[in-house]
């Protein structure tokens, strides 16, 4: 089966002590492609000797995810648009809003983000204007846009519509929101990408929603090395730091997965599944 990961951070350092092996699983794990996600300005060099060292293989994205805006410094801006010119393989993000974050009390906020301890979350007006900027540069350099959202749908959805956008279309990467959201985004150019944590027993809500997601704008994603799936699911199981992690490889395992929720036969989803990852993200060789 051949596999193409939307969504993950190959680049975190927990990732440092296995580094090596990592490709050569995922790719014998029939991983034929990936989008690798920069979070914040200090892992982009991470991101982009990925690229290097997998060309046609890595997609790199870059971008400030609303959980460290506290880190940005001035210019930040120039910065991404130089980032992004001098790839044109690179896509915008991860980016977005996050509500959730902000609800959470501080002891609470600081087990899920350590780098928010002691450190109070960019409000949601300051996560909206980090937003528009990566907005406008999706649309002005047309790359694909790879999306965040917690807990603010509606807030994002109401941004989206105010544009702009670019036209190859954004992801929703492990979309959480109801049908009609989903509905409203795909009608402005998303796609959803499904996570193997949605196999999960208890995420039967977003299993349904998955269910209703147009053929031709579903994805999947592992997010690794987060968003760890059922136990039956991890081909390759891996210790962190602080426990089980994700693997990249774990996304043939996932692929099947999403195939039992949909109904669908695997290899018919895999073609599906391939065509969408080629038209948002562009091409491997």
């Amino acid at each position: 089966m051949r596999c193409f990961d939307a969504h993950n951070h190959l680049q975190d350092d927990r990732f440092l002590p296995v580094r090596e092996g990592l490709v050569e699983a995922s790719r014998a794990a029939g991983v034929c492609g990936m989008v690798v996600n920069g979070a914040c300005e200090s892992d982009w060099d991470a991101v982009e000797r990925w690229a290097e060292e997998q060309p046609g293989w890595v997609k790199p994205s870059f971008g400030w995810h609303p959980w460290y805006l506290h880190e940005r410094l001035d210019g930040w801006e120039g910065r991404l648009e130089q980032r992004l010119l001098g790839r044109k393989d690179a896509g915008v993000g991860e980016c977005g809003l996050d509500q959730w974050i902000l609800s959470l009390h501080p002891e609470a906020r600081a087990k899920y983000v350590p780098a928010l301890r002691g450190i109070e979350p960019a409000s949601l007006v300051e996560q909206e204007t980090v937003l528009r900027v990566h907005l406008e540069l999706a649309h002005q350099l047309e790359r694909p846009l790879s999306l965040h959202c917690l807990g603010a749908w509606g807030r994002l959805l109401d941004i989206l519509r105010e544009g702009p956008l670019p036209a190859c279309g954004f992801l929703l990467h492990s979309y959480g929101g109801s049908i009609e959201m989903m509905r409203c985004l795909a009608g402005l150019g998303g796609y959803f990408s499904f996570p193997g944590y949605f196999l999960h027993e208890r995420k039967q809500r977003q299993r349904e929603v998955f269910r209703h997601v147009p053929s031709d704008r579903l994805l999947v994603e592992t997010d690794a090395p987060d968003q760890l799936p059922p136990e039956e699911f991890r081909i390759h199981p891996l210790e962190g730091p602080n426990g089980p992690m994700n693997h990249p490889a774990n996304l043939a395992r996932i692929q099947q997965g999403l195939a039992k929720v949909l109904g669908m036969d695997e290899e018919v989803l895999s073609a599906r599944l391939e065509t969408n990852y080629r038209r948002l993200f562009g091409g491997h060789r």
